[in-house]
């Protein structure tokens, strides 16, 4: 039985504090300067991500997965795909080791 109800309207990602445009550039490029980015910002900063490169699609959220980050979700604008990403907890120790501290 259809309800009477009307449909919730789409949820609006947060604003981004940080955007980076990887426009134009392949992989592993668009996921490098993401995480560059990323380990300069706080731990909830969101960075929004625009790149040209279809293997992003994939590569993004992985990296998100293995990072400790949280994947916003993704927005595609004709060739360009727009990526939010939530900066996970500062894990220090391994983000000196990372940077040979």
């Amino acid at each position: 039985m259809p309800s009477d109800r009307p449909a919730s309207p789409p949820q609006e990602m947060p604003p981004a504090d940080v955007f980076l445009d990887a426009r134009g550039l392949n992989c592993p490029l668009p996921v490098l300067k993401a995480r560059k980015k990323l380990l300069g910002m706080r731990g909830g900063q969101i960075l929004e991500v625009a790149a040209t490169d279809p293997v992003a699609v994939i590569d993004m959220p992985h990296f998100c997965a293995e990072a400790g980050h949280d994947f916003l979700g993704k927005r595609q604008e004709g060739p360009i795909t727009y990526f939010r990403i939530a900066r996970g907890p500062i894990r220090q120790a391994r983000e000196d080791e990372e940077l040979n501290l």
